[in-house]
């Protein structure tokens, strides 16, 4: 009867096996999705297509990027401290935890019977000399054999979330760093608006006491010294502003780096020396280097990987298992000895009020909704770089223009001043010729900010952020 029942398995077994080929099918990357044109040229307006190049300044090491020694110091910290890297690190590992159980879902199931172990010493109401000994020491185990490849595809499916996790981590790492550095970088900007804010309360406050002196011999009115005033303590209030987000700023980056806010060690805005050109590499590229878009794909190959399991779910489930026990029968035997039992059973689904049909249906349009959200992540990424690199070039001009316009605007300042000294300038030449400058420093230091910010933003577009 054991060999019979052995023999219909094996047919069945087979029978189904040769049923089933190319029911399972691997993950390939589908060959419809758009990545021709993705990055614009930065100057011409009717390209379709940036430069072909296969290098990419998103491949470059962080610290080939980020020179300055203290910055590199704040970025070190923050990827040891910064709590956002540490959650999704712990999440990778949680990932690799249930991945570890599915491979071992292949493997029979050991466990000790639906019984538990049990002894016992009884006595005979007729004669106590006489006891009884029973025992019995049960355990089973149980295969399921994966012909269809339900294990399997549940397996991969975790391999492609677990691999989507760890491209998540690369994402916050990548956004934890270009965060530590554009907060640096905004340090650099506030500590020089402040220093040349400063610099011009100073020359405002030397311009108010020429005029108080100028009131005071009867050569000016009242209300010009009023005016010459009023705009140093302009510039005393914005230096006021300037040290107010310098603290803000501070606090900002140390929740970054994981400590508590405190004054941040930093160099200035003109010892800064970022790199000036680029290589955004060919459009297909983004599709390994971007974090974010990696992660879109994995995610659209565990869809994958589901809608094999659904469609899985509609052939029979095949287990095969044994059980035995280490017994005496209760006293009949004695010794014990072990009693084996060897089954065999297959499940067929026929009628499950449909569940199995909407199931199939729903995972084949989370595939799709997966796909979209791909391709639209490869189409922002592409959009990122293209804006970063727009931004960058208008950057870069309006940085030469407005070094020139400072430099205008300061020989301005000192010829309104002569001439106001000779009664060639009015007071109010001279106020406005200062206000004009301190708006052009102001401006100018804005601008080579946002130049920079602009390279890290590339950097970030591009993929950055690898050791």
């Amino acid at each position: 009867m054991l060999m019979t029942m052995k023999k219909i398995m094996i047919i069945t077994a087979a029978t189904l096996l040769l049923g089933s080929c190319g029911l399972y099918n691997k993950y390939e990357r589908p060959d419809n999705v758009e990545t021709r044109g993705l990055i614009r040229d930065a100057v011409s307006d009717l390209d379709t297509l940036a430069v072909q190049d296969t290098a990419s300044f998103g491949n470059l090491p962080w610290r080939a990027v980020f020179t300055d020694p203290q910055l590199q110091a704040l970025i070190e910290q923050g990827l040891q401290r910064n709590s956002n890297l540490q959650n999704a690190a712990l999440s990778v590992q949680m990932y690799e935890t249930m991945l570890k159980a599915a491979k071992l879902a292949f493997l029979p199931a050991v466990q000790i019977g639906s019984t538990q172990p049990m002894g016992s010493i009884s006595t005979m109401y007729t004669d106590p000399s006489v006891t009884t000994k029973a025992y019995s020491i049960p355990a089973s185990a149980s295969w399921t054999l994966d012909l269809f490849g339900n294990i399997l595809s549940q397996k991969h499916s975790t391999q492609m979330k677990l691999l989507g996790m760890k491209d998540y981590q690369m994402a916050v790492r990548a956004q934890v760093i270009s965060g530590i550095a554009n907060s640096y970088y905004t340090l650099l900007m506030l500590d020089k608006q402040l220093e040349i804010t400063e610099e011009m309360a100073k020359m405002a406050k030397e311009t108010w006491e020429m005029m108080q002196l100028q009131y005071n011999l009867g050569r000016m009115r009242s209300t010009s010294v009023q005016s010459a005033q009023a705009a140093y303590l302009n510039t005393l209030t914005k230096a006021n502003d300037f040290r107010r987000q310098i603290r803000a700023t501070e606090n900002a980056l140390s929740l970054l780096i994981g400590q508590q806010g405190q004054q941040i060690p930093r160099s200035t805005l003109e010892a800064q020396s970022l790199p000036s050109e680029f290589s955004t590499g060919v459009g297909v590229a983004l599709l390994k280097n971007r974090p974010d878009v990696h992660n879109a794909e994995m995610n659209l190959a565990a869809c994958f990987h589901d809608v094999q399991t659904a469609r899985s779910k509609f052939y029979p489930t095949i287990t095969i298992g044994g059980s035995a026990a280490f017994t005496n029968n209760n006293g009949a035997l004695n010794p014990g000895k072990w009693l084996t039992t060897l089954f065999g059973n297959l499940t067929q689904p026929i009628f499950m009020r449909g569940a199995l049909t909407a199931n199939l249906k729903v995972s084949k349009l989370q595939y799709e909704q997966a796909f979209n959200t791909w391709q639209n992540a490869i189409l922002q990424a592409g959009n990122e770089v293209s804006n970063a690199l727009v931004n960058y070039n208008g950057f870069d001009a309006n940085a030469k223009l407005e070094a020139e316009r400072v430099d205008v605007l300061t020989k301005t300042v000192e010829d309104t001043k002569a001439l106001y000294k000779s009664s060639g300038a009015s007071y109010l030449e001279v106020l406005t010729a200062q206000t004009q400058l301190l708006s052009a420093k102001l401006s100018k230091v804005n601008n080579d900010f946002n130049k920079m910010q602009t390279v890290v933003s590339l950097y970030t577009a591009l993929g950055g952020g690898g050791k």
